[in-house]
């Protein structure tokens, strides 16, 4: 009897705590969009091994809602950035600045490859915001490059 109370007393606290309102203060509202986005620390490679890539910026806060797409358009050719990646993240309501890191897979070692760089709403509005076309080449099987902090 005593442990079929005890059990009670539990499952009684932990359904109270999450049906609370200290619970729900944790919630907090979309950020108001942005009326411009700009970039403020330009795309940058932050490692390089012969097959990926990752390549991060930072832009000011793009508000809206709070899953954003970093998007970058990439290929062989600068004239032709027909290849996607994007990778998802969470802005941080407290920050004015958001930094995106998009990974890049299935690339060719010793290869030169252009992008350009944007961002997305999680409902694929584009965050109105767009770099110039960067480079950057892959290294040799077995080589890496890590970018200084």
């Amino acid at each position: 009897m005593i442990r079929l109370f005890r059990t009670l007393a539990i499952a009684t606290a932990v359904a109270s705590f999450f049906t609370s309102n200290h619970a729900a203060a944790q919630l907090l509202p979309p950020l108001k969009k942005a009326a411009r986005v700009k970039i403020i620390k330009a795309p940058e490679l932050e490692i390089a091994v012969d097959h990926l890539t990752i390549i991060r910026w930072t832009t000011t806060n793009p508000g809206g809602s709070d899953v954003h797409y970093g998007i970058v358009h990439y290929g062989t050719d600068p004239k032709d950035l027909s290849q996607t990646a994007k990778s998802p993240l969470r802005l941080n309501h407290g920050h004015r600045y958001t930094v995106f890191r998009v990974r890049i897979d299935d690339l060719k070692p010793q290869t030169t490859y252009y992008y350009r760089v944007g961002s997305e709403e999680s409902n694929g509005e584009s965050d109105r915001v767009t770099s110039t076309v960067y480079k950057f080449t892959t290294p040799a099987p077995g080589e890496r490059f890590v970018a200084r902090p």
